[in-house]
């Protein structure tokens, strides 16, 4: 199936595509467009983990998400949209919320890289530290509500962002507990649309385009890293 990718890259390359281990927390309107950029481009060893369900809500523009599967579990439904796409992937799916009481319980192996496209800033910062502990590169995805155009999304690190409400707060956080902001992040440069209420507010261009973007983030890490 992968006969149009191969000519871009050569088997070495796409065999560490194929033995990378992914963790990817969040399957959701960022994540499930992660997840389908993963699968479309030979990673097979994914471990996804989010306890949402599908709702009326998602159907603007999280991938996952159709008119069959309202009220369904966000996590089941990827699996069944992954293996329709490519039964060889070995998909390991935890549907639960990450918390910092179950944390560990669930995120507990040797992963190459983690992606991380929840909204806790908790457990953000749950991820970071991880990554940090046992030498795993990381991503994380900051605010991409509230915003329509995808060509302000930059990939650059934590202590250069700015218009993100969420960055901020990460940022403010990671210094109290003297943690590295000196990582990698994709956010958008462009200012959040006011709006009349407290939803955020979400169409597809962003997140969607957010997630193929820290998929590729990956995949080109992936294949010029030169190490072993």
């Amino acid at each position: 199936m992968f006969e149009r990718l191969l000519p871009l890259i050569d088997d070495k390359k796409f065999q560490k595509i194929s033995n990378a281990r992914i963790l990817l927390a969040g399957v959701g309107g960022v994540g499930g467009y992660v997840l389908e950029a993963l699968v479309r481009s030979g990673f097979l060893n994914i471990t996804i983990v989010d306890g949402d369900i599908i709702n009326l809500s998602n159907l603007n523009r999280q991938i996952i998400a159709d008119r069959t599967n309202i009220g369904k579990l966000k996590v089941e439904e990827a699996k069944e949209r992954v293996f329709k796409i490519n039964e060889s992937v070995k998909l390991k799916v935890i549907g639960e919320f990450l918390t910092e009481d179950n944390f560990n319980n669930y995120i507990n192996e040797d992963y190459d890289y983690i992606i991380d496209a929840v909204d806790d800033i908790k457990i953000k910062i749950l991820l970071i530290k991880y990554a940090k502990n046992n030498g795993i590169k990381i991503i994380t995805c900051l605010g991409t509500g509230r915003k329509l155009d995808p060509t302000k999304l930059e990939i650059t690190k934590l202590n250069k962002t700015f218009n993100d409400p969420l960055a901020k707060k990460l940022r403010y956080e990671l210094k109290k507990q003297e943690l590295d902001l000196n990582i990698p992040v994709l956010f958008s440069k462009e200012e959040a649309i006011k709006v009349d209420n407290d939803i955020i507010a979400s169409a597809i261009f962003v997140p969607a385009t957010a997630g193929v973007y820290l998929a590729n983030y990956v995949f080109r890490d992936i294949i010029n890293d030169n190490g072993d």
